[in-house]
């Protein structure tokens, strides 16, 4: 496969081939992708901020502040939201389960290899343990340091495909412009996984299709966050269980500006969900939930 990169008008200016490590689960069909050790500045510059508010006239972005370099040991991510199908074959798998019941077809949207939606944090959590336990790996939500960092793959730009999203590339609202790139198509629904092209370390959908769970406990800004990609969890475990989670990536739903790479979507309950929420899944990194 390769990646492609745009400029604010939406052209491709250059495409690069995808070379990516990678082991299976099978079942469920899981392609697990090996995203190497680095370094990455998390967040979005001030100046940037201050001209996205502008033009949005909102200050949900410095949500994205400050920005601050962050160490990434090396871990496996599945290469795109989980799928229904995949989703299936794990919740009605009764004798894996540890906390709670999954309904094993909970999407609005049909589709075996459309991501699974209308699944709370919680649900992924259970998901996560019912793999673990079966695999005898330990699984769990990325970090928002390691799903961004996998997401940006290398840049630095508003989108890893460059400065701009099209329609093209991605399923969102593609009615709205982000640049100078002419309106797209607005799909009204999710799509089949792996459609679009990938990003540099392989991954697909990382902009736009469902929202992603992350580990992380919100919070209003970076201010006291790790350096080294582990997720920001209040103390105590009844802190926790009141905290409300991380989301990223954007949607079927979402403008453009809700899909960039930095893009963080504000307090959402553990146990809420919708039809834009998915999630996909870690391995490796020697962290469990």
């Amino acid at each position: 496969s390769e990646t492609v990169f745009v400029d604010e008008t939406g052209q491709i200016t250059a495409k690069e081939p995808v070379r990516a490590f990678y082991f299976e689960e099978n079942p469920p069909s899981l392609k697990m992708l090996y995203i190497p050790s680095g370094e990455f500045w998390m967040g979005t510059e001030a100046e940037e901020i201050a001209q996205l508010g502008e033009k949005y006239n909102g200050d949900w972005f410095k949500r994205e502040s400050p920005r601050h370099l962050v160490k990434i040991a090396p871990f496996y991510l599945s290469q795109t939201p989980i799928t229904q199908a995949q989703w299936l074959y794990i919740a009605q798998r009764e004798d894996l389960k540890v906390e709670r019941d999954l309904n094993p077809e909970p999407s609005y949207f049909g589709g075996r290899t459309n991501p699974v939606e209308y699944v709370s944090w919680l649900d992924a959590v259970e998901f996560c343990q019912r793999l673990s336990k079966m695999t005898k790996k330990q699984y769990r939500l990325p970090s928002e340091a390691e799903w961004e960092y996998a997401c940006r793959a290398g840049t630095t730009t508003p989108f890893h495909f460059g400065a701009t999203l099209t329609s093209n590339l991605a399923n969102y609202n593609g009615t709205q412009r982000f640049a100078r790139e002419p309106a797209g198509e607005y799909r009204a629904r999710t799509t089949p996984v792996g459609q679009f092209p990938p990003n540099g370390f392989g991954l697909y959908d990382m902009h736009g299709n469902v929202w992603e769970w992350c580990q992380d406990d919100f919070r209003e800004n970076y201010q006291g966050a790790p350096n080294d990609g582990s997720p920001r969890l209040e103390k105590s475990k009844k802190q926790q269980n009141q905290a409300n989670k991380a989301l990223r990536g954007g949607s079927w739903y979402n403008h453009p500006d809700n899909c960039r790479s930095a893009y963080r979507y504000d307090d959402v309950r553990r146990d809420y969900f919708i039809k834009s929420f998915g999630f996909r899944v870690v391995c490796g990194a020697g962290r469990t939930l």
